[in-house]
C-alpha cells in the first residue's frame, strides 16, 4: 500500500485527486498538510487522518511514501523540492511551476532523489485525443498547417471560481495558466514544440489576472498553433480543429464527435471517426511507475514544455511582443 500525504486543498481539483487516492486499491491517505491550517484540519477530520501543521514534520514521517501536491502554484517549487529531498514520490496538479527556472529545480531534485514524479495532464490521455492522434498518424490530414484548441467557462462572470484563483501572486496568471494548460499541451502534442509564442490577454471582469486569453505558436515549417482559454463564456464548447494540406479534423462543434474530411477519401465528404479508449489517468500511471520503478518520461517532458510555453505566453502578453523559447532561462 502506498501511503500518501495530501499537501493542501488550495486547488479546485484537490477533492478529485482525493477521490482517486481513495478509490485506487493500492493507495491510501496517511496525513494532510495545508498552508491554511483551518482548511487542512477540516479535511483531515473529514477523511479521518492526522492533520500535520508543519510541512517538514509531515515529510519526515516514515509512514508516508508519497505526496499529492495541490498547493498554490507559487509554492510548488519549495513544496516539491522539499518532498523530493525527503524521498517522497510526487503527483502534482498542473502547472508544475510558473517558470522554467523553478520547473528545472523541481526536475533536478526529483532526478537526484530518485523519486517518481507525474503531473496531471488529463486531456492528454482522453479517448478523443488518442483517436485524433490515430487520424494524424494515418496521414489523412497531410502535413498539419494549423492546430486550434479552445477551452472556456464562465467561472469569472458567474462567480463560482474561488477568489484565490484571481491572485496573480499565487497562480502566476489567470485563464491561460489554469484552463489554458489543456489547450496548450494539446497543441504541443499535435504540432510539437514551437519556436516562439505570441499572446494576448483580456480583462473582461476587471480582475488582477486575465480572464480571456489567446496564445499563438509559430513553427519553422510555417505551421501555426492556437490555444484559447477564458473564464467569461457561458456556452463555449471544448473544441479542437486541425487543418492540413490534405484534410481537416473537427471535434466539439459543438457535439463531442470527431469529423474528418480528406482529399484522400474518394467522396471527400465529412466522415465521423469512432472514438476509442482512453489511456489511464496520470494518477494511475504514477502509481504504476512507483510500483514498477519506471519513469513517467513523456508526462514529465510535456509538463516541462508546458511551463516553457506558459512563461513565454505570460512574457509575451506583458511585453507586447513575440517571445522565443530559446530566450527563456533555466
Amino acid at each position: 500500500m502506498i501511503r500518501i500525504g495530501m499537501l493542501s486543498y488550495w486547488h479546485v481539483h484537490a477533492e478529485d485527486y482525493t477521490k482517486q487516492v481513495l478509490s485506487h486499491p493500492n493507495t491510501e491517505i496517511a496525513a494532510i498538510w495545508d498552508e491554511l491550517p483551518d482548511r487542512g484540519a477540516e479535511k483531515a477530520a473529514k477523511y479521518g487522518v492526522p492533520f500535520i501543521a508543519n510541512l517538514d514534520e509531515l515529510l519526515a514521517r516514515d509512514d508516508i511514501d508519497a505526496v499529492v501536491v495541490d498547493a498554490p502554484t507559487n509554492m510548488h517549487r519549495d513544496v516539491m523540492v522539499k518532498a523530493a529531498l525527503a524521498g517522497k514520490h510526487i503527483f502534482t496538479e498542473k502547472v508544475v511551476a510558473p517558470t522554467v527556472s523553478e520547473a528545472s529545480e523541481i526536475a533536478a531534485a526529483v532526478r537526484d532523489a530518485g523519486v517518481k514524479l507525474a503531473v496531471s495532464l488529463p486531456r492528454l490521455y482522453e479517448d478523443y485525443t488518442q483517436s485524433i492522434l490515430e487520424v494524424i498518424a494515418s496521414g489523412k490530414l497531410g502535413q498539419l498547417t494549423l492546430a486550434r484548441v479552445r477551452l472556456s467557462h464562465n467561472g469569472s462572470t458567474a462567480n463560482w471560481l474561488p477568489a484565490h484563483f484571481y491572485s496573480k501572486e499565487q497562480c502566476g496568471g489567470g485563464a491561460l495558466i489554469d484552463l489554458g494548460c489543456h489547450p496548450v499541451y494539446l497543441v504541443r502534442k499535435f504540432l510539437g514544440l514551437p519556436e516562439s509564442v505570441s499572446a494576448t490577454f483580456g480583462f473582461v471582469s476587471g480582475r488582477e489576472v486575465e480572464d480571456n486569453a489567446v496564445a499563438v505558436f509559430s513553427y519553422p515549417n510555417g505551421a501555426v498553433g492556437i490555444a484559447e482559454a477564458g473564464f467569461v463564456n457561458s456556452h463555449s464548447p471544448f473544441s479542437i480543429e486541425l487543418h492540413g494540406t490534405d484534410g481537416t479534423l473537427l471535434y466539439g462543434f459543438p457535439e463531442e464527435k470527431i469529423l474528418v474530411r480528406s482529399n484522400q477519401d474518394t467522396e471527400k465528404a465529412w466522415t465521423e471517426v469512432p472514438v476509442g479508449d482512453r489511456l489511464p489517468f496520470a494518477f494511475e500511471q504514477w502509481v504504476g511507475h512507483i510500483e514498477s520503478g519506471t519513469e513517467a518520461t513523456e508526462n514529465i517532458a510535456f509538463a516541462l514544455d508546458l511551463t516553457r510555453l506558459m512563461e513565454a505566453a505570460n512574457r509575451s502578453a506583458a511585453e507586447g511582443k513575440s517571445v522565443r523559447l530559446s530566450d527563456l532561462q533555466g
